[in-house]
């Protein structure tokens, strides 16, 4: 495969260890061996550096069948690139070996959507699909993705590309084969209670499934959720693949690691199906 059509890792060793035994040796710990796993419609999962988040994404993936296919909806911190980039070729590359792009299930994605654009830019230096790549390869080493950005608060745009997702998985019959992940944190930089209470709203929203009350939420309280997007595609998704409620795994701060309350960020883990 060319250099240029792999995507290299950008925050191993920042985020999560650069080298393969290491990153290892820390996934083994954050993944849980006893919870049962069930075959889940789509999850989300927090992408901070795994000392601060990993203990939330190891705990909610430790209870997720991890399909062959894996779309993946990240934020754009970057601001490169366009408002809804999905990449159909090539691979992604992290400590763990190359993870390649389903290309086909990708390009059909793209075909059938209003907003999509095929556009690497808005991944090449993004970390908030690189950071869940280890994990997912970890549990399953026959891993395609298809990795999807987005820089935009256009609730009906985002509704609308998350349909079409949900829409063309069943249409290709792929439920048992394709799981949704959504990549998000939750507040940024505030005070422990005054977080955990702006999170408990978002959360809740998402639980319920319900798209337009995560946006009110986030948008009427000032919720630094940076990953709001891609929630409410995974939950526009979800709903159309038949999901019927959402349930939390685990939430905690970085103030568990830091042990600074003054100003933390917050992690949810949560699996919809």
């Amino acid at each position: 495969m060319a250099l240029s059509s792999v995507r290299k890792a950008v925050v191993a060793g920042q985020f999560y260890p650069g080298s393969k035994d290491l990153l290892e040796k820390t996934l083994r710990a954050l993944i849980l061996s006893g919870p049962e796993k069930i075959e889940a419609i789509a999850c989300m999962l927090p992408h901070a550096g795994y000392m601060y988040s990993g203990k939330v994404a190891g705990a909610t993936l430790s209870e997720v069948e991890i399909k062959n296919k894996v779309i993946l909806l990240g934020p754009n911190h970057t601001g490169y690139g366009s408002p809804f980039s999905i990449m159909t070729q090539g691979c992604w590359e992290t400590p763990l070996g190359e993870v390649k792009i389903d290309t086909r299930l990708a390009a059909e994605l793209l075909k059938n959507s209003k907003f999509l654009k095929d556009d690497r830019r808005a991944h090449d230096g993004e970390h908030s699909i690189e950071v869940e790549l280890p994990f997912l390869q970890y549990l399953n080493r026959s891993l395609e993705i298809i990795p999807i950005a987005f820089m935009s608060d256009d609730l009906t745009a985002l509704k609308c590309v998350g349909e079409e997702i949900g829409r063309l998985i069943y249409d290709l019959g792929l439920q048992k084969e394709v799981l949704i992940v959504a990549s998000s944190d939750m507040t940024h930089y505030e005070a422990l209670k005054d977080a955990e209470d702006k999170d408990r709203q978002a959360i809740s929203a998402i639980l319920e499934l319900d798209a337009d009350k995560l946006m009110n939420k986030v948008k009427g309280l000032g919720i630094t959720m940076c990953g709001y997007a891609p929630a409410i595609v995974m939950i526009s998704a979800a709903k159309a693949l038949g999901a019927k409620k959402g349930r939390l795994v685990k939430y905690q701060t970085s103030g568990e690691a830091t042990q600074d309350f003054e100003s933390v960020v917050g992690y949810a883990g949560i699996i919809i199906n």
